[in-house]
C-alpha cells in the first residue's frame, strides 16, 4: 500500500517548495483561551471592573447587594504628557461618584462621592454643606435623622462631624468626600481628604442587585461562603431587584 504523499505548497518567493503547516485544533482552541484571558485582565485591570456594595453608606442611591461598573480608565494616571495627549483621560468633578483605595487601608476598596474639590473650602452647619461660602444643592442626600435646632443644636460638640464640621480647605490633588447617608459614611470628616492617586475609578451603572444584608458581606469561613453561595442561588429571582438592573450611577 503506498503512503500519501505530504502535501506541499510552493513559496512564490524563493521558488522553494515547503511541508503546508496546520494547527492543530486543540492549540487554536488554547491560542483562543490564552487572548480571552489576557483581554479580560487588560480590560479588568485598565478598563472596567466590577465592585459590590456591603454597607449603606450611599442609602438611598446605592443599597446594600447592589453590583457596579466602575471605569478605571477615566481617572487614570497619565506616565507623561505624551500620553494624556494620545489618550486623554476625565477630569474628577464635584458629584462624581468613585470607588478609590481607602487611605487609612489601601488595600480596601471605599466608594463615595466628590463634595470637594482641591481649592475649595468645605463647611458643614446643621448638615448642611457649603462650598466657598454658598449652600449646597444636594437631591441625592439622606439622613437618618433632621439636622438639630434650637437648644438641641447647642448641645452639639466638636466630635459630631454629622452635624457641624470645618471649615476646612481641601489641598492641591486632593479631594472631599462623602457618602450620601450623611448620618451612617466613615468618610472624609473622620479620616481626612482623599490623594488623587487613590482614585481607581467612576462607578457606571449597577448590572445587578441583590437584596442583601450588612452581614452578607462580613468576612467569614469557608462554610459561610458556601451558604451564601447558596442563597443567591436559591433566591436569586425572589431577591434580585429587577427594577435597578442596568441603572446609570448619578
Amino acid at each position: 500500500m503506498t503512503a500519501e504523499p505530504k502535501r506541499i505548497v510552493v513559496d512564490n518567493a524563493a521558488g522553494a517548495a515547503r511541508p503546508e503547516f496546520h494547527k492543530s485544533t486543540l492549540r487554536e482552541y488554547f491560542e483562543s483561551i490564552v487572548i480571552a484571558v489576557i483581554l479580560a485582565l487588560f480590560i479588568r485591570t485598565f478598563v472596567v471592573q466590577a465592585f459590590k456594595i456591603p454597607t449603606g453608606s450611599m442609602e438611598n442611591n446605592l443599597l446594600i447587594g447592589d453590583h457596579l461598573l466602575v471605569n478605571k480608565f477615566v481617572f487614570g494616571p497619565s506616565a507623561n504628557g505624551l500620553e494624556r495627549a494620545v489618550l486623554p483621560l476625565g477630569t474628577i468633578t464635584r458629584g462624581d461618584v468613585v470607588v478609590f483605595k481607602y487611605p487609612e487601608e489601601p488595600e480596601r476598596d471605599f466608594i463615595k462621592r466628590v463634595i470637594g474639590l482641591p481649592g475649595d473650602t468645605i463647611e458643614l452647619k446643621q448638615k448642611k454643606v457649603y462650598i466657598n461660602g454658598t449652600p449646597l444643592d444636594e437631591p441625592y442626600v439622606h439622613f437618618l435623622e433632621p439636622p438639630r435646632t434650637g437648644a438641641a443644636e447647642a448641645e452639639i460638640t466638636s466630635l459630631d462631624v454629622r452635624e457641624r464640621f470645618g471649615p476646612v480647605t481641601v489641598p492641591a490633588n486632593q479631594y472631599f468626600v462623602m457618602g450620601d447617608n450623611r448620618d451612617n459614611s466613615q468618610d472624609s470628616r473622620y479620616w481626612g481628604f482623599l490623594p488623587r492617586d487613590y482614585v481607581k475609578g467612576k462607578a457606571l451603572v449597577i448590572y445587578w442587585s441583590f437584596e442583601s444584608g450588612r452581614e452578607d458581606y462580613e468576612e467569614a469561613g469557608a462554610a459561610d461562603t458556601v451558604k451564601g453561595l447558596w442563597s443567591v442561588f436559591s433566591h436569586f429571582f425572589t431577591r434580585t431587584r429587577w427594577e435597578r438592573m442596568f441603572r446609570q450611577i448619578r
